[in-house]
């Protein structure tokens, strides 16, 4: 993914390599200031049609996101792929792309939940 390329030459030039961990952090947070635009300007979800989030808010997350693929050594590209893939054969055998049942009934998430991907 050129934009994968892109941001690990960013990091590189600008001495700003990091550990995987510290790279998850650094995602969590840049997700967290999405929920935290959408939280607000739904007046915490009391008016869901108000649902905002600012574009560079969307480029801070993609930017910390295509960081943990670098650290990570997983190509964001082949990994996005795989993901629809995915969701193309659950919504072929289930027609759904819901993560609650795979195609053998039982629940694929590690938790038990039914969400996580």
């Amino acid at each position: 993914m050129d934009e994968q390329e892109r941001v690990s030459e960013f990091l590189t030039a600008h001495g700003m390599e990091s550990p995987l961990p510290y790279r998850v952090l650094d995602l969590e947070s840049e997700v967290g200031e999405l929920a935290k635009e959408v939280t607000t300007s739904t007046k915490y979800g009391a008016s869901p049609a108000n649902a905002a989030v600012a574009g560079d808010e969307i480029g801070d997350a993609l930017f910390a996101l295509l960081a943990v693929a670098d650290a990570a050594e997983v190509d964001a590209g082949h990994a996005l792929d795989e993901a629809i893939a995915k969701y193309e054969s659950r919504i072929e055998t289930t027609g759904d792309a819901g993560s609650d049942a795979d195609s053998d009934g039982t629940d694929s998430d590690s938790d038990g939940t039914g969400g996580g991907d």
